[in-house]
């Protein structure tokens, strides 16, 4: 099989300060030497914020981070002057270079946040990161690439895909991924 499923419920869980991370791959103190990246990609987290919380400036270094909103609104600043609310269903990209110091937090003190953060390593490869909606239908994908099932149901190859189900497809060929009713994924082509 040209593919491997990684399911929602299967992922590294950490838990600090109010705030709930389940990790796609090795992360912090969860250490799988068979679990550290895919091509490109370092980390995958799906990160759920309190109202009012999030985290404080931190730094990072060589990585280009990706970030996508599921639910509410995110305030992001960071070191190199930008300061702006990422809302649900937008996708945003920050290049750390040398290094970059950024924040971020819930921008309501009432409503939950939830957004995925991606990091790829910073170096001249060819990363495409996009979102995928369909109403019903086929999703016709070219590997290699992961696909991150955010909203609905896929089904590759006769196996179903929920809500935060990740599909890491090798190789080159091309997967069709049917859904049955609304169904959105994010898609990182890493090839």
């Amino acid at each position: 099989m040209g593919f491997e499923i990684r399911r929602a419920d299967a992922r590294y869980r950490t838990d600090r300060d109010g705030i709930t991370t389940f990790h796609s791959f090795s992360y912090g103190v969860h250490y799988d030497p068979d679990n550290i990246g895919f091509g490109p990609i370092l980390a995958l987290n799906d990160e759920r914020i309190p109202p009012g919380g999030g985290y404080d400036a931190h730094q990072h270094s060589d990585v280009t981070i990706y970030t996508l909103v599921l639910d509410g609104a995110l305030a992001h600043e960071d070191s190199a002057g930008r300061r702006y609310v990422l809302t649900a269903g937008k996708l945003e990209s920050v290049s750390a270079g040398a290094g970059i110091e950024h924040s971020e937090r819930n921008a309501s003190d009432t409503e939950p946040l939830r957004f995925l953060q991606l990091m790829t390593r910073e170096v001249p490869v060819d990363v495409g990161v996009s979102i995928h909606g369909v109403e019903g239908g086929r999703l016709r994908v070219q590997a290699p690439a992961l696909v991150h099932v955010t909203h609905g149901e896929f089904v590759l190859d006769g196996i179903s895909l929920g809500a935060g189900d990740e599909a890491r497809l090798r190789g080159g060929d091309a997967y069709d991924l049917n859904a049955p009713g609304p169904a959105d994924a994010l898609i990182v082509q890493v090839g």
